[in-house]
């Protein structure tokens, strides 16, 4: 099992006094945020410890300093009945309370008091709003899309499984960061197997910081030196939802607005939720021609090479005429001709990614036809080899997982090299080399080319094209899940027409 480490080489600071009483005080020290406040009250006086950029001001006046200001108390326990908190915790652990301080609890003691301290949660509330969906938009289908805050996440999932079998599993990880990740799976569909196994990995993982869900699904993943992905990465509720139903796992990290999916298969990458939004005859067209664009985006600028450096044969006569008078002034072989427009398109596209919407969107579009154009008329590149380009690049654009899409730019490059050096033979050579390199992949130990390899003709209802609904009774079988009918066919038959 190949895990991403690192030795940890930070460790969580312990605290320099083992006395609650003197290790509060002290936290002032370098901490300009940290604040220590006496709250005088009719009742005695009340210590407040907190970090004031992780509390709601707001919320600790009116909920807990204003009730205890109006009200009788004398010991915690009347602090806990007399606020407007449920979340409240009468603790002398100090790992405990620096922990909850952390988080946005506020450290209350009394002066009698010495080694025993109640803790309030009040912690800022500062997230985006719902919007929707960035890199999977679809045109049918919800407008929603996953934020930053864990448990708003965990609330739009929930809102579309409303069932009490779906179960989370709250994990810890980043001995810096501390960051906390969710684990959502249905009991009862779900394979046992594979739910322990992500949180088994999830637990091993030995990271300072980590950043968010993408990083984690990067440490946790059985091959770290592929270009391929092995977990499908959404932003939408509804994806999550169904991936859920079919009796996958997911996870999510609080902080990051993205939900990991897994087991994967390769299938999943090229297929959009839109598809199961539109009609069957009308996804499985869309699906087709999405595949054939993939294909399309890898093998085009290697053919073009390999024809034109060792195969003038296969060329129509009524074209290689063509052909002759677009390169008759280019100095350059087809392969540093090709790998100069690639590289074009592939900057085109980096700078675009990096700039504002707005003028990113112009400099796609200006700088293409500028530098394209330009490039022709310099003789530097012929306008068919310009064609030929800027369609693999528009196809590699249909890929709906994003990930998928940047493997996709990746995978040309070596194509493009093997066929300037071998011609179709070197495009075989590393079309076998691709195909060999997936059957042996794997995603949470499952196969990564199923249904194809393993071959499992049940699957493949939903692989290239996507049959009805009334086919699509069963659950795919590489998930292994333990519930496999999606119908209770029982009750099904039982349903009468409405004219009976």
């Amino acid at each position: 099992m190949n895990f991403f480490r690192r030795k940890q080489y930070f460790q969580a600071a312990s605290p320099k006094s083992k006395k609650l009483s003197e290790w509060l005080p002290a936290l002032s020290d370098g901490n300009e945020d940290f604040v220590e406040e006496i709250i005088e009250t009719s009742y005695g006086n009340l210590q407040l410890f907190y970090y004031s950029t992780l509390i709601d001001h707001e919320r600790l006046n009116v909920d807990a300093l204003q009730p205890l200001k109006n009200s009788p108390w004398k010991t915690y326990k009347d602090i806990q009945r007399n606020i407007y908190v449920d979340e409240t915790e009468i603790t002398s652990d100090i790992s405990s309370a620096n922990q909850k301080l952390l988080t946005g609890f506020v450290a209350c003691k009394l002066p009698d008091q010495k080694e025993d301290i109640i803790l309030i949660k009040a912690p800022a509330d500062v997230q985006r709003e719902v919007t929707i969906p960035e890199t999977e938009f679809s045109v049918i289908g919800p407008q929603e899309a996953f934020v930053e805050k864990l448990e708003t996440n965990i609330f739009l999932v929930r809102q579309r499984l409303p069932i009490e079998d779906l179960r989370i599993r709250k994990l810890k990880i980043g001995t810096l960061s501390n960051i906390e990740t969710g684990v959502f799976y249905i009991d009862g569909i779900a394979e046992k197997e594979n739910v322990n196994t992500v949180i088994q990995r999830i637990q091993e993982v030995e990271f300072d910081d980590v950043l968010g869900a993408a990083a984690l699904a990067q440490m946790i993943q059985d091959h770290s030196r592929t270009v391929f992905p092995q977990f499908v990465n959404t932003e939408r509720p509804d994806r999550v939802a169904a991936a859920l139903a079919e009796g996958k796992i997911v996870f999510m990290c609080n902080g990051s607005p993205q939900a990991i999916i897994t087991p994967s298969t390769l299938v999943e990458f090229f297929s959009s939720l839109e598809d199961y939004y539109l009609p069957w005859h009308i996804a499985s067209f869309v699906r087709v021609l999405r595949l054939f664009s993939v294909v399309f985006s890898i093998f085009a600028t290697p053919i073009y090479v390999a024809v034109l450096t060792y195969h003038y044969e296969m060329i129509p006569k009524d074209l290689l005429s063509t052909l002759i008078a677009s390169r008759r002034n280019i100095p350059f072989p087809p392969l540093i001709e090709a790998m100069f427009l690639e590289f074009t398109i592939e900057l085109l596209r980096e700078a675009g990614a990096r700039l504002p919407t707005k003028v990113g969107q112009t400099i796609g579009i200006v700088g293409g036809i500028v530098i394209g154009q330009a490039s022709v008329e310099a003789g530097l590149t012929s306008n068919i080899l310009l064609i030929v380009v800027a369609l693999a690049a528009l196809a590699s654009f249909t890929a709906p997982v994003y990930q998928m899409g940047n493997t996709i730019r990746i995978i040309r490059f070596p194509f493009i090299i093997l066929a300037a050096m071998y011609g179709a033979i070197g495009i075989a050579i590393m079309l076998a080399f691709v195909i060999a390199h997936l059957i042996r992949l794997e995603s949470l130990g499952r196969p990564y080319l199923a249904p194809f390899y393993p071959l499992r003709l049940t699957d493949w209802k939903d692989t290239f094209v996507r049959l009805p609904y009334s086919a699509l009774q069963k659950r795919p079988q590489q998930m292994r899940p333990q519930s496999k009918k999606r119908i209770n066919f029982s009750t099904a038959h039982e349903k009468k027409d409405i004219d009976e």
